[in-house]
């Protein structure tokens, strides 16, 4: 299995498949690359990089606190390790944060983003609960009921909701937890104004809860555009990669 090691000690997993134009997916906490597994058909036209963030997946936890600050050097270690100079670079919920503080510590590295369902903060009621809910699943309940959760809502069939739970067991607890305290007080809006490369953003048409943050991006950075996906709520990756395959395609290949 690929692995690399950020901090000299902890190892980080990957897989780089494809060659041409790199796209690094950046999943949630708890689902690991797995989230990722129907994109891998871009690899036809694209480098596919996926991986899992630390203390995620088959990833090691490390000794040092969860911050944004330490998700972006282990991207960018990873980044090193492959010989990326420039991607484009993909977060998917939650993990488009982490996709939006990259592109803020390291603009050189991204040639564009590419948020599905993303925020620059969360500052709705909605999105708020979403946080809370994952938060005191894992304090309270541990992993083994989140993980089931986000099987039966992200996989089309037994087999992929199956799969799924079962990548979202690997995770450490204490760093899933630190990992959704973190994403609830990130807020990048204030610094928007400093992301040039272009912003793809891709909501689902059912997904309403996350709209307005859309009209945020567009009033803070200067190059975003923004597709609607029909009849799709938040899990696009995988319920929608169809849709989602084809509109990475139409805009970078």
């Amino acid at each position: 299995m690929p692995y690399t090691f950020v901090e000299q000690s902890v190892p980080l997993y990957y897989e780089a498949i494809g060659s041409g134009t790199p796209i690094v997916f950046i999943h949630p906490p708890g689902m690991g690359s797995v989230t990722f597994h129907r994109q891998r058909e871009l690899s036809s036209s694209f480098q596919i990089v996926t991986y899992d963030l630390r203390g995620n997946g088959k990833s090691g936890k490390g000794n040092k606190p969860i911050t944004m600050d330490v998700l972006a050097s282990d991207l960018h270690e990873l980044f090193h390790h492959l010989e990326l100079k420039e991607a484009i670079v993909c977060g998917y919920s939650n993990g488009g944060s982490i996709a939006q503080h990259f592109a803020l510590q390291y603009p050189h590295q991204v040639k564009a983003l590419i948020l599905i369902g993303g925020f620059s903060e969360v500052c709705t009621p909605l999105l708020y609960g979403e946080f809370l809910t994952g938060i005191y699943a894992v304090k309270w309940h541990g992993i083994s009921l989140l993980a089931n959760v986000l099987g039966n809502a992200h996989g089309i069939t037994k087999e992929e909701q199956q799969m799924i739970a079962d990548y979202v067991r690997l995770s450490d607890r204490k760093r899933l937890y630190d990992m959704y305290v973190t994403g609830l007080h990130y807020r990048s809006t204030d610094r928007l104004h400093e992301l040039r490369c272009p912003i793809l953003l891709i909501y689902g048409a059912r997904d309403y809860y996350v709209h307005a943050y859309g009209r945020i991006f567009q009033q803070h950075a200067p190059n975003v555009r923004i597709v609607y996906v029909d009849g799709a709520r938040h899990q696009i990756p995988t319920k929608h990669h169809k849709e989602l395959n084809l509109i990475i395609r139409s805009y970078f290949a």
